[in-house]
């Protein structure tokens, strides 16, 4: 790696070679150490700290009629990838049905008919629209993966919460869009998929907790439950939730070992059973397998006393 700073006026972000000289950049200054190629004529220095947008900029300016799609449209949006999809950075580049399909390295080119509305300029690239993106996902995408991308999109936060969030789309559009596209590949997969989406789970093993105990029979939990202590205010927010039963689940992922977030967890189910609430936590491994063991957890608890006797004092 060259020891000799990196020009001032190099983008954070991928640029193309022949906007080098707009730049004030020379022929070997975009060809020095540090600065990839990874597609002809295009740049991306090794450090960029730019957004997604920023680091695929480039690709949407090879031509006027170029939209960024599919995962890679999913990244822009910040939506639900399932892990397979996540690992591979290729870039994802669509033109009009009547074009040619795009041709170069790291590039999966697409031929692909758009409705007004469903590419959109955003963070400075032309994309397609969160349900159009969606729906281009269901092509590749299992049901149980596109329920996830799905609920990331029209996920949404009141002010209570807090961090309150504004849906991408709403199930609504979804649907609207679903229409639109009858004959479209993988249309069917995303008409299964509209029946499962909810609001309210914020990542991908909340989904697919949800999916696991509605499949094995129990009830469905509810999201976007807010526990309020005595003066009213929110005090503890539920991944899912009986409200009913005053049971609330909690998904612990791979952060939740930090020592501080552990003793965060802690605070946080004392707090719930000094509600009167009791709190079931969810790690990575009850998700897992063809029978994951969150069925048998959730069932055992609402079979529990604890459960007939709130029930009861609840007259649930």
């Amino acid at each position: 790696m060259s020891r000799t700073p990196m020009p001032p006026q190099i983008p954070d972000g991928s640029f193309l070679v022949e906007d080098a000289h707009l730049l004030g950049l020379s022929r070997k200054q975009v060809s020095r150490d540090g600065i990839f190629t990874p597609s002809r004529g295009v740049r991306l220095p090794l450090h960029s700290t730019g957004s997604v947008a920023d680091n695929v900029r480039a690709y949407s300016r090879l031509d006027p009629t170029c939209v960024l799609t599919h995962s890679t449209s999913a990244r822009i949006w910040s939506i639900c990838l399932s892990g397979w999809l996540d690992q591979d950075w290729r870039i994802h580049i669509a033109r009009p049905a009547d074009g040619c399909k795009p041709r170069r390295r790291n590039v999966v080119g697409h031929q692909l008919s758009f409705k007004p509305g469903e590419v959109v300029m955003f963070d400075g690239v032309r994309v397609t629209s969160p349900a159009r993106t969606w729906l281009d996902l269901a092509a590749l995408l299992s049901v149980d993966e596109l329920v996830a991308a799905g609920d990331s999109i029209v996920v949404e936060h009141g002010e209570d919460f807090p961090v309150p969030r504004q849906p991408l789309a709403t199930i609504g559009d979804l649907k609207g869009i679903v229409g639109r596209h009858p004959g479209m590949r993988g249309v069917r997969k995303a008409r299964l998929a509209l029946d499962m989406i909810r609001v309210g789970a914020d990542s991908a093993p909340e989904t697919m907790m949800r999916l696991a105990l509605v499949r094995a029979g129990l009830p469905e939990p509810t999201l976007n439950v807010v526990l309020r202590n005595r003066m009213g205010q929110p005090v503890v927010w539920p991944d899912a939730a009986y409200p009913e039963l005053r049971i609330a689940l909690q998904y612990d992922g791979a952060h939740h070992g930090d020592p501080e977030q552990y003793r965060r967890d802690i605070r946080r189910q004392a707090l719930t059973e000094s509600l009167g609430w009791r709190e079931l936590r969810v790690q990575t491994s009850d998700l897992e397998g063809e029978r994951p063991f969150i069925v048998e957890k959730v069932r055992s608890v609402l079979r529990s006393p604890y459960a007939a006797g709130t029930a009861e004092r609840t007259g649930s």
